[in-house]
């Protein structure tokens, strides 16, 4: 114990337990039509990050603490910079202009909700289930 503990006190840090979220990494463009088929029976989320911004990696943190594991979807996990081919076949297969970060829901082989940015850590994914 230092001097400036025993004068001042000591304070106790406690570390937020980190959630670990069901991610599915994707990878490959043939995810995506394996995505479209599964989003028939259960709703299909992608998370589109760049690895590269501090806002994505601040939504992403703000993503993984809101979100409910006990939600039945499945929840992929694309990093940009390392799969651009499968980043820009979601934009042509899916309709939805790049953006990052990205949040996009898919039911029945179709884009049923889309945000970016800020507004990820506001959606509520029940409401697509």
């Amino acid at each position: 114990m230092g001097i400036f503990d025993s004068v001042f006190g000591k304070k106790e840090k406690t570390k937020k337990e980190k959630k670990e979220l069901p991610w599915i990494q994707l990878e490959s463009l043939d995810q995506l039509e394996t995505i479209a088929e599964n989003s028939k029976s259960k709703t299909q989320v992608i998370y589109k990050h760049s690895s590269t911004c501090g806002i994505s990696r601040m939504v992403l943190n703000m993503f993984s603490e809101s979100y409910d594991p006990d939600l039945d979807l499945d929840l992929y996990f694309l990093t940009i910079q390392h799969h651009r081919d499968v980043s820009n076949t979601i934009e042509d297969r899916f309709g939805v202009r790049h953006e990052s970060p990205q949040l996009l829901v898919i039911k029945n082989g179709e884009v049923v909700f889309h945000t970016s940015h800020g507004a990820i850590s506001d959606t509520d994914l029940t409401n697509y289930l």
